[in-house]
């Protein structure tokens, strides 16, 4: 099994399609966009999915070649030195330590390439695996947002997570990345 992070290309579209198909709850996660048909899938890639840089990076995780789930950055702040990250990965692939690997990995690049000093992320309490995913990863739990998230009708607490430049590196091997962007982020601050 060869797993490593890329750009998420058009050509995903099927993989997209089929792990929204095996992972309804996902449907949440990417904004409740209807993904059921493949030229929505292939939109949203677009739209949504192939941003690299300079303030939102996103990955596709891939196994053999295919894509089966999503690590990224966002709302990079330079002037702090601070980032959001986010992961997913489809139903089919969970459990196996890909969203860790895939997590970890992203963070040491965003602290050690782009120069960001606090990486931030946070789950829904409901959803203990995501926790596990953060924690292995090298996230330390910070606090309580209380009813933060909606879905629907219903509101969710999130706890969130952080991970600093200054933290012990987790003992997690990462995995290799492949079509990097130029990095251009890594500035003096004022």
């Amino acid at each position: 099994m060869r797993v490593e992070l890329r750009p998420w290309s058009l050509a995903d579209g099927p993989s997209l399609q089929s792990a929204v198909a095996a992972s309804p709850d996902l449907v949440t996660q990417l904004g409740g966009a209807d993904l059921r048909d493949l030229e929505d899938c292939t939109r949203f890639i677009e739209a949504h999915l192939q941003a690299l840089g300079p303030v939102r990076y996103d990955f596709a995780i891939t196994v053999d070649g295919s894509a089966v789930g999503n690590v990224g950055l966002s709302s990079i702040d330079r002037a702090h030195q601070t980032a959001w990250t986010y992961y997913w990965v489809a139903a089919t692939h969970r459990a196996q330590g890909l969203g860790s690997h895939a997590l970890a990995t992203v963070s040491r690049w965003a602290l050690e390439e782009l120069g960001v000093f606090r990486l931030e992320l946070g789950h829904r309490v409901n959803n203990p695996a995501s926790c596990r995913v953060a924690t292995r990863a090298g996230f330390i739990a910070e606090g309580l947002e209380r009813s933060k998230l909606r879905y629907g009708d219903e509101r969710f607490d999130v706890e969130t997570h952080a991970r600093l430049a200054t933290d012990p590196v987790p003992p997690l091997a990462l995995l290799p990345m492949r079509g990097l962007p130029s990095v251009e982020l890594r500035e003096a601050t004022p």
